[in-house]
């Protein structure tokens, strides 16, 4: 397991403390419940969807003392271990703090690079995008698989298989618009980085040198920390309606059969 991401808990918002803790973000606690902030996100269909989910009535289930229903779950619990395990090494093996190959690798100032392309966030927006569409990709068809197989369990199962398709369905578009916004507050981080570095050097009127930016102390090596464990607190967000799914999953495989 990559180190860094612990097991999820789903009375925290890591993300949201992480931001805060970088002063980017407010972190104070909403005076709405939670079923009063939920009704200001759905739309009225939504609403019908989530009240067919929640009242489904009688529900047939699957096979679950089946071979092929206890290796599917098994399957199931498999790929999401492995996904899980593979998009942290992705943040956390980046070429740089960790030498060596990197599928997204990030990205450092080159030696020939002026003061103000060295200074620019945009190789730092993009690097965070790009692990964003890598966690999308993988996320979103395993929940899906991960459902059907819940589906095919038991009626209980099943029933929570539905209320999740309806909650993804109905939340997916917020949660892209809210996720869209951590790159500006990663810029906002950035900036106040590299303001305070100037000041610095204008007090003791030093002479600044790009390549020793990336150097243990360096304030775009404190900055690119700060990026991961972000990426790290994102990853743990987006794996938690998946993590809920598994482990109702490993919950039922492991309850004693009459």
């Amino acid at each position: 397991m990559a180190q860094g991401l612990p097991r999820t808990r789903f009375n925290t918002a890591r993300l949201v403390r992480v931001l805060a803790d970088l002063a980017v973000a407010d972190a104070a606690d909403s005076k709405q419940s939670f079923a009063d902030r939920l009704g200001q996100w759905l739309g009225f269909n939504d609403a019908l969807a989530l009240f067919s989910a929640l009242n489904p009535g009688p529900v047939a289930g699957g096979e679950p003392q089946s071979a092929s229903s206890a290796a599917a779950a098994g399957s199931a619990v498999q790929a999401y271990a492995r996904m899980r395990t593979a998009l942290a090494e992705s943040i956390v093996a980046d070429g740089v703090f960790r030498p060596g190959k990197a599928r997204i690798e990030l990205p450092t100032p080159l030696a020939n690079m002026s003061l103000e392309e060295a200074a620019d966030f945009a190789p730092y927006h993009r690097y965070y995008l790009a692990h964003q569409r890598d966690m999308n990709a993988s996320i979103g068809p395993l929940r899906a698989t991960v459902r059907a197989t819940l589906a095919q369990r038991s009626a209980e199962l099943k029933r929570l298989a539905a209320l999740d398709a309806v909650m993804d369905q109905a939340l997916a578009a917020r949660e892209r618009a809210l996720l869209a916004t951590v790159p500006g507050l990663l810029a906002k981080r950035f900036e106040q980085l590299f303001a305070a570095h100037q000041a610095a050097l204008a007090e003791t009127q030093a002479a600044d040198d790009t390549q020793r930016w990336m150097q243990p102390g360096g304030w775009l090596a404190v900055f690119c920390r700060d990026m991961q464990a972000v990426l790290l607190a994102e990853l743990e967000l987006r794996l938690q309606p998946v993590a809920g799914l598994v482990e109702a999953l490993e919950h039922e495989s492991a309850a004693p059969r009459p």
